[in-house]
């Protein structure tokens, strides 16, 4: 039974936590018929502490998501092992988590591939350092794997 998913990128500054803004949203939005979900996000080389990046806090903006209060945390065998399902942005956050916490491997996912198992890119793009574009289409893409994913939870009847 799933009870909480944690997002991972690198720095936790961009692609992870627009991804846990988003899927509590999304989450949110379905009501109450819903059962109790916890989102959080980590990133494998992140500093504590961090905001998320501008771009990624005003694309979250311009879809009425605040992601100001944001702060950037390192992924830990604690995060991994706490969470029930670990949606990741690439194989090499796949490859960091099971290297971290061997066990964890079942429920580690690359984000993607898990909400499309038909599509051949695997990958979310960084859009680090890039501009407000680049971050606008990786929120769409956050966005629709994460729909799908969350369908994908309900569909397979994860809570019962």
């Amino acid at each position: 039974m799933v009870k909480s998913v944690l997002f991972v990128c690198t720095g936790n500054t961009c692609r992870s936590s627009m991804a846990e803004a988003i899927a509590r949203a999304l989450w949110t939005r379905q009501g109450e018929n819903c059962p109790p979900l916890e989102f959080s996000s980590a990133g494998v080389a992140a500093f504590p502490g961090m905001n998320a990046s501008e771009q990624a806090i005003a694309v979250m903006g311009e879809v009425g998501i605040d992601l100001t209060s944001h702060r950037s945390r390192p992924l830990n065998p604690e995060l991994v092992e706490k969470a029930d399902l670990i949606l990741v942005m690439t194989g090499r956050h796949r490859d960091y988590i099971v290297s971290l916490v061997p066990e964890a491997a079942p429920k580690v996912r690359l984000l993607a591939q898990y909400a499309f198992p038909e599509s051949a890119s695997a990958d979310i793009s960084d859009p680090f350092g890039g501009p407000v574009e680049i971050y606008r289409q990786v929120a769409l893409d956050l966005e629709a794997a994460i729909m799908r994913a969350l369908k994908k939870i309900q569909l397979e009847n994860i809570f019962l």
